[in-house]
């Protein structure tokens, strides 16, 4: 089953690798279109931008709603390299996405399992699909080089 996401998580993966450029957490985020299309890209941008908000999910959700012409993006899928934190996986419900795939579980800060479970919530009025592990070797190799990096 990942096999069919690889190739949009290595999108993703790329986004990840850019956002060593500015210092930032290497995270990236893709969306595609309900054909599969990609049609948002995003990567943290929180240093690069001094933005809080700044998250890769974010900065994709934002470029695929601006494509659609909507801020509703039912049939999309949000694919990232970390699993997303609670301000994404809301952003991700509040978007209508259909689904989520990540790579690597983040147990610190994970909303879609590992801390929280935002996006299960039944509270809520939109649940979207979660499909977790995909290329999540890569992923967090990319996170370990960072902070061990940014820790010595």
């Amino acid at each position: 089953m990942h096999e069919q996401w690889e190739a949009a998580m290595r999108l993703a993966l790329t986004q990840a690798h850019e956002a060593l450029a500015t210092d930032d957490v290497p995270i990236g985020a893709v969306v595609l279109s309900p054909t599969g299309e990609p049609i948002g890209f995003g990567r943290n941008v929180r240093e690069a931008d001094a933005d809080p908000t700044g998250h890769a999910e974010v900065v994709a959700l934002r470029q695929a709603a601006q494509a659609v012409g909507e801020w509703r993006l039912e049939g999309c899928t949000l694919v990232v390299t970390l699993e997303p934190c609670t301000m994404c996986a809301g952003a991700a419900v509040l978007s209508r996405v259909e689904r989520i795939v990540f790579g690597a579980f983040d147990d610190k800060a994970g909303a879609v399992g590992s801390l929280w479970d935002v996006v299960r919530d039944r509270r809520l009025n939109h649940r979207p699909e979660v499909i977790s592990g995909v290329l999540a070797d890569e992923s967090t190799r990319m996170l370990v080089d960072f902070f061990s990096q940014h820790r010595s």
